[in-house]
């Protein structure tokens, strides 16, 4: 057992077992026994406790993900910066990295490399538009959590694009096979040579292999300054040209022909996936004239050593294995992988399939559709109904209102009942007719003759004759305008089904597609700030992806709780007219610090978003609580519960040089009942003050 298992931190942390070791660091999981949590402890290890860039490092990264709030950002709770043991604490991931996702999985296909290149630039636009650059986007730094999302990891050498400059020379670098080529050059870096390094993973997630391979570190870096790498396609053949377009766009060695922010990229990814065949036609610049010249004392960075690299190596019995510089066995690691990725994929599909078999068997009390309109019952739909339309022409009626039920109202009926309802159609609606069974030139003359136009996907069934139609999008009797197209799936025959794309469509709708196709569906509800109630977000696996009929396809939709943004504006002390340093926490939890001059602005406003709930923010001063506020999430309004005083430090060290007080920050004991105030401002009481939010 090592030094620190079964030991606790600062009286809150117990440490329960080591689960990985990188070049400079220990990961620990343990428990936080004031917030009764699960949470990764990271601890720097003790021949660098001395050593003041590796220190730098530690400390960057607790500072750069502490500025950031983002669903694909791992968070940090806590850090401690002793002179005998420093340590961040971090939310716990559950998951693998996406290097052995990749590795286990043989590579994946564009579909999913489209997904995870979306959720990792959707992580990195929220860090550029903070000013911070990651430096080091690798498949190693990105966690793949069992839910199929994904976290990015280590910004040990992030940089804060209003600082110094880091370049190579100040051993800065990233992963020599995933650098930008201004990096390899030792030029100053911006978030343009992050969209690099995502392009090089797109490359490999498309390709299988990487585009520049060689011999050592310093060979692979200078094909990143002078060689073109091969075209995506002549690789894999199947990928589609746009998406080698923004490959190729994303891995320009000339910055400026480069996306300039990863909203770009994401614009372009967007298009693509709402149309696979569009085309770009980006011209890739040769990079035959951008080197400079690099000079030993530069290249030496590239070569392998002990740097801040957390390429975390796991046991099956908890212990980390010692390691030279960054090399990994990889035979230790696979089986533990294997049975890793495995147990975290099987564990949801066992939670997804007991939440499946316990909803089925519950009963609820049907309420009446009658009268209301069809969009507004799909939208508020918690009980997961199944919804069968027979749609009708009723002049006395608005389009879309319901006029008769099946049950009835009242009835006692399992959550995830099939209910029909008959709905009124628009006269510029059409029905989309039943073509299941039919050819494809009997399914195409069909649907025109409804008013609609075909387009046809191909799609392997057990049942129904090749050249056939199985199915279609949206499916039969479904309500759409006149001139829509129809997507019709023709059967290949026997064999691996392809996944629909149902993204975008009701949760009613896409349950039924999926269903029509040959799959069993479960579904989880997720927060979510963009899309409408109960419409679907993604599936598992991915749309396009090969599955098995029978096989288990589940939906993410928007559960519609929108997150809702409150502005609270902190006055700030006055006659203070030098620069003063505020940290503000939400329920003890340390969420970001700046720095503030009461002689500039008087005020300083923050920007807080929650879904729902009450939280409670203390702002600092200088290490000092000076006010405390309560945010209703709820109602997105706010109330200040308490205003201490802020005792300057200068003014008072010059007074009274016997008793200093520290330029610490103090995280906040509680966050309980407000606190009273040590100075000559006593606490304001809560039900003194206005609904300041209002």
């Amino acid at each position: 057992m090592d030094k620190y298992t079964g030991k606790r931190l600062d009286g809150r942390y117990e440490i329960h077992e080591l689960v990985g070791a990188g070049g400079m660091a220990l990961v620990y999981r343990a428990y936080d026994t004031l917030n009764q949590r699960i949470v990764a402890i990271k601890i720097l290890k003790d021949e660098y406790l001395h050593n003041a860039e590796f220190i730098r490092r530690f400390k960057n990264e607790s500072k750069a993900i502490s500025l950031l709030s983002h669903p694909n950002i791992v968070k940090v709770y806590d850090v401690s910066f002793g002179d005998q043991i420093q340590y961040i604490v971090e939310e716990f991931i559950d998951g693998v990295t996406l290097k052995q996702y990749l590795d286990q999985q043989s590579g994946v296909d564009w579909h999913k490399a489209l997904y995870f290149t979306t959720e990792i630039l959707r992580a990195l636009q929220h860090a550029h538009e903070r000013g911070i650059v990651h430096r080091d986007i690798k498949p190693q730094n990105i966690m793949v959590l069992p839910n199929g999302h994904i976290k990015v990891t280590d910004f040990g050498i992030a940089r804060f694009a209003r600082s110094e400059t880091r370049t190579m020379t100040d051993k800065a670098i990233g992963s020599v096979h995933y650098i930008a080529p201004e990096q390899a050059r030792g030029d100053p870096t911006d978030e343009k040579a992050d969209i690099y390094s995502v392009g090089v993973m797109l490359y490999e997630m498309t390709t299988g292999q990487l585009p520049f391979e060689a011999e050592n570190a310093v060979s692979v870096a200078i094909m990143h300054l002078q060689t073109d790498p091969c075209p995506p396609r002549q690789i894999n053949p199947d990928l589609p040209m746009g998406l080698q377009e923004i490959t190729l766009k994303a891995m320009q060695k000339d910055p400026l022909q480069r996306y300039q922010s990863a909203a770009e990229m994401l614009r372009d990814l967007e298009a693509f996936r709402e149309d696979p065949s569009i085309r770009f036609h980006y011209q890739y610049y040769s990079g035959e004239h951008s080197t400079k010249y690099v000079d030993s004392d530069t290249t030496s960075d590239l070569e392998p050593q002990n740097d801040y690299s957390d390429d975390y190596v796991y046991t099956e019995n908890g212990e980390a294995k010692p390691q030279s510089g960054n090399k990994v066995k990889t035979r230790s690691k696979a089986p533990l992988i294997a049975t890793a990725i495995a147990a975290a994929f099987l564990a949801v599909a066992l939670i997804l399939a007991l939440t499946g078999v316990l909803n089925s068997q519950k009963k609820v009390v049907l309420e009446n559709f009658v009268g209301k309109t069809l969009a507004a019952v799909e939208a508020d739909n918690p009980n997961n109904f199944q919804f069968s339309i027979n749609y009708v022409t009723d002049g006395t009626k608005n389009a879309g209102v319901i006029t008769t039920q099946s049950p009835s109202a009242g009835t006692k009926v399992a959550v995830g009942s099939k209910i029909m309802l008959t709905v009124v159609k628009s006269d510029d609606s059409a029905i989309v007719p039943e073509v299941k069974n039919q050819t494809k030139s009997a399914a195409e003359q069909t649907l025109r003759e409804s008013g609609l136009l075909s387009s046809f996907q191909e799609q392997s069934s057990d049942t129904v004759e090749t050249g056939n139609a199985i199915s279609t999008n949206p499916p039969a009797g479904t309500s759409v305008e006149k001139g829509k197209t129809i997507v019709v799936y023709i059967s290949t025959g026997p064999g691996a089904l392809n996944v629909p794309n149902v993204t975008g469509q009701t949760l009613s709708q896409a349950t039924a597609v999926l269903k029509n196709a040959g799959f069993k569906v479960t579904t989880v509800a997720q927060d979510d700030t963009s899309n409408p109630a109960n419409s679907v977000i993604s599936t598992s696996p991915a749309a396009g992806t090969s599955a098995k009929k029978g096989d288990t396809i589940t939906i993410f939709y928007s559960s519609g709780k929108n997150e809702k943004q409150i502005s609270v504006v902190v006055p700030l002390p006055a006659n203070t007219s030098h620069s003063i340093s505020l940290v503000y926490y939400l329920d003890g939890q340390r969420e970001g610090d700046t720095t503030v001059n009461p002689a500039s602005n008087n005020t300083w406003t923050g920007q807080f978003k929650g879904s729902s709930g009450v939280k409670e923010l203390l702002v600092q001063l200088d290490g000092q609580n000076y006010v405390k506020y309560k945010l209703d999430f709820n109602t997105g309004n706010w109330v200040r519960t308490w205003m201490g005083s802020y005792k300057d430090s200068q003014v008072s060290s010059a007074q009274s040089s016997s008793n200093p007080v520290s330029s610490q920050p103090k995280p906040p004991a509680t966050s309980s009942a407000p606190e009273t105030s040590s100075s000559s401002s006593s606490s304001i009481p809560s039900s003194s003050m206005p609904n300041e939010g209002q």
